[in-house]
């Protein structure tokens, strides 16, 4: 099931899945995730896509030739399904609508969120240093954290949803049967989709094969998004058979052994967590700033910084909803141990 691996300046090749079923890699510049797996279903007259990728020049021409390449154009798409709401998903869903007059469809909870991130973006951004204060981050980082993410706006052509998908909706795929699965936790309103004919599930960034999808607390997540991240994965248990084409990396069987080791890396970060609350770190900077990363913290700039302080938020509320740390201050918040 698993897709070749490829060296580091080439994508992947357009692919069959199923017959009439396509995997398009889609590029995302200046990114290490490389690019989206764009999945394109052939159905009458026509084709409908899920997750075209951002609205780049490099992005817009290889979903252009992907889809020449396997006879069908742009004017031929019927409809965009979108995952969630980030650019490398939704970023070229508009211009794709643009182009073809196809329908565009998103969760609710995502859609009520573009607006403000992507459009009038001015009290997002005044909330985010409301919330990076909370976490007591340092006066001298406030602006270029609050800044990190908004040159990304260029990659999205705004597109409000002409279809909203709740979990359980089956989205307009003549020839296919597809079902909505909500499972909140990195965006409130992401989806996966079950094609029940093929026995397929299309995983969005929920489940990767080798990475884990970042869940934070931000001013657009919900309360509690590495709970209702965790709630979510053991959701999915019931397509632990299912071979899964996820949004990046690369197609893979073994879901319920890839959930099992996602909910042990979490569960062995709260401990880690909590562990530094113990030893004294009780805002969510200090942790954050003590926790073992990718590469040390010194390193880790803007956006994934940010990121970073938001992942930390959700195992400190995580933690203190599971009864194992008491939230004992604010203006910043703190935690200690209970």
């Amino acid at each position: 099931m698993a897709s070749s691996l490829h060296p580091a300046d080439e994508l992947p090749p357009v692919e069959p899945v199923r017959p009439g079923l396509w995997s398009l890699p889609v590029p995302i510049p200046a990114s290490p995730l490389r690019y989206v797996l764009t999945y394109v279903f052939e159905v009458p007259g026509g084709v409908v896509v899920v997750d075209p990728g951002w609205n780049s020049p490099e992005a817009f021409d290889t979903l252009r030739d992907g889809l020449a390449s396997i006879g069908a154009g742009l004017r031929e798409v019927r409809g965009v399904l979108v995952t969630h709401l980030h650019p490398d998903h939704y970023g070229l869903a508009g211009r794709v609508r643009q182009e073809s007059g196809a329908w565009v469809a998103l969760h609710p909870a995502d859609a009520a969120l573009v607006r403000d991130r992507y459009e009038q973006v001015d009290d997002l951004l005044d909330r985010i240093v409301a919330w990076l204060r909370e976490a007591d981050a340092p006066a001298s980082e406030l602006e270029a954290m609050r800044d990190a993410s908004m040159a990304i706006r260029k990659v999205v052509v705004v597109a409000p949803p002409d279809v909203l998908l709740s979990d359980g909706d089956r989205p307009a795929v003549p020839g296919w049967r597809l079902v909505a699965v909500h499972t909140p936790g990195h965006t409130p309103g992401h989806l996966c989709f079950y094609e029940e004919r093929t026995g397929l599930l299309l995983s969005g960034d929920h489940v990767l094969p080798r990475i884990t999808a970042n869940v934070s607390v931000n001013p657009q997540s919900g309360g509690d998004p590495l709970g209702d991240y965790l709630a979510s994965l053991e959701r999915l248990r019931k397509y632990a058979d299912c071979p899964v084409l996820p949004a990046h990396e690369w197609r893979f069987e073994g879901l319920g052994e890839r959930i099992d080791t996602i909910v042990a890396h979490h569960e062995e970060r709260l401990e880690e967590t909590r562990a530094l609350v113990t030893g004294g770190a009780a805002t969510i900077w200090e942790v954050a700033t003590r926790l073992r990363w990718s590469r040390p913290w010194e390193e880790i700039h803007g956006f994934m910084r940010r990121a970073a302080v938001g992942e930390t938020h959700a195992h400190l509320v995580l933690l203190e909803r599971r009864g194992r740390l008491e939230r004992v201050g604010e203006h910043p918040l703190r935690w200690r141990i209970r």
